[in-house]
């Protein structure tokens, strides 16, 4: 369905406009908090309720993208979401705000599954999937530099992402439409593969980014009021760290699959554990810098090994938007959560709570990832005269693991089929000096 060109900067764009409103987050909410008539645990459940509808779009469109179209389906997604962050932005009605924000949420989960969908179907699902991280963080980074200087209000960051929606929209017609789909298509629908696997992943992101959110959602109240740093001060720290993530990113796209996943996803879960547990516990400006670059830079390289791992269990993409689905969800669920731990229990038991929830998750990501990221081969069992063995080759393709033989498999035998009637040669002994006249003797006979 999907054009396999070498750069799909549509998909790009769509993903770094549908991932822009999690990137903001932390600011969204403070602002909500600061210029509207809510409390601070009001704000996170309006945080909440955008990125829950953002993730109910991912699990109602996971296999219907191909139907609908992609270029249709995103371009709805791009208008849901210049209207409702467009009117959220520019009402002081709080439920005009609410309204604007789960209908912003809504286009931004769209925005998200199709670009999903599509990058599974990339020739390296992984390369697309950084260059979309960089673009939102970017992106992101130079939100927070500018919008303290703008003025305040609970607006600018709400407008931001509608304007960004807004200027992604021309690309849309550089995706494909819906076409009728062929007998072959048809068959090719089958159940989804890699169930168990998927299931488990699915579940341990919904609570890996759970915990991830959670701080981010109140990162800005931890820099206002127990780090005592002003909002310019917090904002700056805020870009850094996501500047940080952008040579985050560029390092985990360098590596690639050189790697694997399993050792970036589980040892990369155990240092997001201590930088969280860190951050939450700031007093001052070293230590919340600290944390929050250490964080930020960890957690797009895992992000994007996860986004790729899940990519590679289906080439259709449905896990891949599942799964990012499954995190939205614990997305949604971060700033109210966050918000009500920091509130009874203080924001260092917060962070010692969440860090030690990491720490369990990390190990069915870390299981999945072994699993399902491929098998090594015994030497020599596919690699032939010369080539590319095709470990390398699946590795970076992103050809599911199931598709490789398997470790010890029994190779095929040679099926000696007689020629005109003579009996094929002994298994061994075939002459390659080609045909001969009848009666002539091979050389050394």
């Amino acid at each position: 369905m999907f054009a396999r060109t070498t750069t799909p900067w549509p998909l790009v764009a769509l993903f770094m406009a549908g991932y822009l409103a999690p990137y903001l987050l932390p600011t969204t909410v403070g602002r909500l908090d600061s210029g509207l008539p809510l409390s601070a645990t009001q704000a996170g459940a309006v945080g909440s309720a955008l990125l829950l509808s953002s993730a109910s779009a991912g699990f109602l469109l996971a296999s219907r993208v191909e139907r609908i179209g992609a270029r249709t389906l995103a371009r709805a997604a791009l208008a849901l979401a210049v209207l409702g962050y467009g009117t959220a932005a520019l009402t002081a009605s709080v439920p005009a705000v609410v309204a604007g924000a789960l209908l912003g949420g809504l286009g931004s989960g769209t925005a998200t599954t199709v670009a999903a969908t599509g990058i599974a179907a990339q020739p390296d699902p992984h390369r697309t999937t950084t260059l979309g991280l960089l673009s939102v963080s970017a992106l992101a980074g130079t939100v927070y530099l500018t919008v303290p200087h703008l003025g305040s209000g609970h607006g600018l960051p709400l407008a931001a992402i509608a304007l960004t929606a807004a200027a992604v929209w021309p690309l849309t017609s550089r995706l494909p439409v819906r076409t009728a789909a062929t007998p072959q298509a048809r068959r090719n629908r089958n159940p989804l593969p890699h169930l168990r696997s998927g299931l488990v992943l699915a579940a341990a992101m919904l609570f890996w980014s759970l915990a991830q959110n959670s701080l981010w959602g109140v990162s800005g109240r931890i820099g206002l009021t127990q780090a005592r740093l002003t909002e310019a001060t917090v904002g700056v720290v805020f870009a850094v760290a996501l500047g940080a993530g952008l040579l985050g990113v560029l390092g985990a796209g360098a590596l690639g699959p050189r790697l694997g996943r399993a050792l970036p996803v589980g040892a990369g879960t155990v240092l997001i554990a201590g930088c969280i547990a860190l951050s939450a516990s700031a007093t001052d400006l070293a230590t919340f810098a600290s944390g929050e670059i250490a964080w930020n830079t960890l957690y797009p390289i895992v992000l994007s090994y996860v986004i790729g791992l899940a990519a590679s269990l289906d080439p259709r993409g449905r896990w891949a938007v599942l799964v990012g689905s499954a995190s939205s969800l614990g997305t949604a669920a971060g700033p109210l959560v966050g918000s009500l731990l920091s509130a009874r229990a203080g924001f260092p038991a917060m962070g010692a709570i969440l860090a030690l929830g990491l720490l369990v998750v990390a190990l069915p990501m870390t299981a999945v990832a072994l699993r399902t990221g491929g098998r090594p081969l015994f030497t020599g069992a596919v690699r032939r005269r010369g080539g590319t063995s095709a470990v390398v080759v699946a590795a970076s393709t992103g050809t599911p693991a199931d598709a490789l033989t398997q470790a010890g498999a029994a190779e095929q035998p040679v099926v000696e089929i007689p020629i005109d009637d003579r009996a094929a040669p002994a298994q061994g002994s075939y002459d390659t000096a080609g045909p001969r006249q009848a009666g002539t003797a091979a050389p050394g006979s």
